[in-house]
């Protein structure tokens, strides 16, 4: 195995062992593609992702938290406007309960414009007896489960970045052109939500939102300013397909480095983050803000160099560390690795995955997560940094504005007999927007404490 080079180039990463990569049927066809992504102008820019760095180093220290969310896999027939606007408006419902009731600043991080493509704990998967290929997102193949569907084609990832260029271009309007003012925080409620325990919480926090408002147009203080008529909005996804992440890097014309301009922020998987490999070979080169994704099996020293490597400057902002413990694991594991982290002086943002390793199957069927397991995992991840001194800097969380039923739990309390009726999601399963704002409302609690 080859190791890490002093040298980076953004196609470096070739000289690495590259796993989770889609077996690609013709190379020429291949290269063209990436040939032309390489052409395409940027989907986001040097300066927005300067600017979420810069917002990413305030959670470091405790004066901003990082809220990012968003689908686990992003289904190209789902990019729609309404898909769009709910999605966000749950988020921009999240921000505000964090920064109101939570006293503090919100750094907005979607899981959209992007997340095409998923990682898959085996090449291929038998249905009816015939093996296929298994599905690793629209961006390499269809969920059709045939072997014509599931062939890597990769002009889907053409289509990826259009539809990444159509949402961006989207949620900019949403976010600048008024529809994320707070004098509209009222009408971002969801229907289904509005009549619920937590809707009328939101509701109350709203109206006094706007009498806030009100008073200060009653007194003279201005509020046609962007801070209340404009929000920043960022995005993000796990950076799979190196092929493509490298067609979209380029060079800023006023810096000079390197940004990989498919997203404003790209995270490192659980099963791509080895110390020698190709993901973190090319990420380590890149400028971004990087996440990891970091396990219960992870081992401390790993940990580190992961650190050492794709932060060698400490530079805060830089790295986000998005834990992924489970309930039951978090407590043996997460105490070693913050006080290490703390020993060292590692500026890091300390974000909390609470979803992924929460997944089982329900006596339904259905593949579930408990809403009361996640905020577990939520309350130890808080409660784990108090005791150590360190700084709960941010929640990473698999969601959308439908009003779907694929986690058990909350407010409603959905039950496994009911995982059926809206279970949509083509991957893993999401909270719905009134769990998503329950979820907010507890953590607003836990960070003014």
């Amino acid at each position: 195995m080859a190791a890490i080079q002093t040298e980076w180039t953004k196609s470096s990463w070739k000289n690495y062992t590259a796993l989770q990569q889609p077996k690609w049927p013709d190379q020429q066809k291949l290269d063209k593609v990436l040939a032309d992504l390489a052409e395409l102008p940027p989907l986001v820019f040097a300066g927005e992702i300067r600017t979420l760095k810069e917002g990413l180093a305030k959670a470091v220290t405790g004066d901003a938290f990082l809220l990012q969310g968003g689908d686990c896999s992003e289904d190209f027939s789902k990019v729609n406007a309404t898909n769009i606007r709910e999605t966000l408006k749950v988020l921009l419902q999240m921000a505000v309960v964090l920064t109101y009731a939570g006293e503090k600043p919100v750094i907005k991080v979607g899981r959209i414009a992007g997340q095409f493509a998923k990682p898959r704990s085996s090449d291929t998967e038998n249905v009816d007896g015939v093996e296929i290929a298994s599905y690793r997102g629209d961006m390499v193949n269809t969920l059709e489960p045939t072997k014509e569907g599931r062939k890597p084609n990769p002009k889907l990832m053409l289509k990826g970045y259009y539809l990444a260029a159509s949402t961006l271009n989207l949620l900019r309007a949403f976010t600048r052109g008024g529809y994320a003012a707070l004098t509209r925080v009222q009408a971002w409620n969801h229907e289904f939500v509005a009549q619920s325990p937590m809707g009328r919480s939101y509701d109350r926090l709203a109206r006094q939102i706007d009498q806030a408002i009100n008073f200060m147009n009653t007194i003279g203080v201005p509020t046609d300013t962007p801070q209340l008529n404009q929000t920043q909005f960022f995005t993000s996804h796990e950076a799979l397909l190196l092929g493509y992440e490298e067609a979209m890097t380029r060079v800023d014309s006023t810096s000079g480095g390197c940004y990989d301009c498919s997203a404003h922020m790209l995270w490192i998987g659980e099963r791509t983050r080895q110390v020698d490999g190709a993901h973190v070979e090319f990420l380590r080169g890149v400028l971004n803000p990087i996440g990891i994704k970091i396990g219960p099996t992870s081992k401390l020293d790993d940990v580190k160099r992961l650190i050492e490597i794709l932060n060698p400057d400490n530079e805060a902002g830089r790295l986000t560390l998005i834990t992924r413990f489970g309930k039951n694991n978090i407590e043996t594991v997460l105490p070693a690795l913050l006080r290490e982290s703390k020993k060292e002086g590692f500026n890091i943002v300390w974000s909390c995955d609470p979803m992924h390793a929460n997944t089982y199957t329900a006596e339904s069927g259905h593949k579930t997560r408990n809403y009361n397991d996640i905020l577990s995992e939520i309350s130890r991840f808080f409660e784990i940094h108090w005791a150590e001194g360190t700084i709960p800097g941010g929640i990473h969380l698999e969601m959308t504005g439908d009003n779907v039923t694929e986690c058990i739990g909350g407010a409603r309390n959905i039950a496994d007999a009911e995982l059926h009726r809206r279970y949509n999601t083509s991957c893993d399963p999401r909270l719905n927007a009134e769990q998503s704002l329950e979820v907010a409302f507890q953590i607003a609690d836990m960070i003014k404490r």
